[in-house]
């Protein structure tokens, strides 16, 4: 768990013990005759603001937490799914899937994603399902598909892919 969302539980458990130990006060002034129905009112709007303050503070904490949690996480999946391919030079995407522990429709959007980041560069055919790491400078000088010879065509930021065989060439 990350410092954000402890932090915000903790502010969270202050904000209502506090409502809490505010709230037991004022009823027992109450019930004793020393605080009158109108002052406990006020007393309770007065002890409100501090608790929501509290409480509302340690909620956004907890979710800004959970966010650059998940957000880390996608990090990770990134980076080793580069280290793979890199140390491997090719590797299967079912065999991918099953180390980085995601499913393999997952796979083609965290290579996107890489590509994107320009800090990938290879191909992959999506009908064999392998990914190769490759040079830029050797993606660059290509001319006709590694897979079928077809022709080329670029069709996104850093994409070039084959219009016969549909094999993706990810220049970074």
């Amino acid at each position: 768990m990350n410092s954000s969302r402890l932090f915000g539980i903790v502010l969270s458990v202050v904000g209502i013990g506090l409502a809490v130990i505010a709230g037991l006060w004022l009823a027992a002034q109450t019930s004793a005759g020393d605080l009158q129905a109108d002052g406990a009112l006020l007393g309770a709007g007065i002890a409100f603001i501090p608790v929501a303050l509290l409480v509302g503070a340690g909620l956004y904490l907890f979710l800004r937490g959970g966010a650059q949690s998940q957000q880390e996480s996608i990090m990770r999946t990134q980076r080793k799914l580069m280290d793979i391919v890199r140390s491997r030079g090719q590797v299967d995407i079912s065999d991918l899937a099953l180390e980085l522990n995601v499913p393999t429709g997952e796979i083609k959007d965290l290579v996107h994603q890489l590509v994107g980041l320009q800090v990938f560069s290879g191909y992959i055919n999506w009908d064999d399902g392998t990914l190769y790491s490759m040079q830029a400078q050797e993606l660059r000088q290509l001319d006709k598909c590694k897979n079928c010879g077809g022709e080329l065509k670029i069709s996104g930021k850093g994409v070039v892919t084959c219009r016969f065989c549909g094999t993706e060439y990810f220049v970074g």
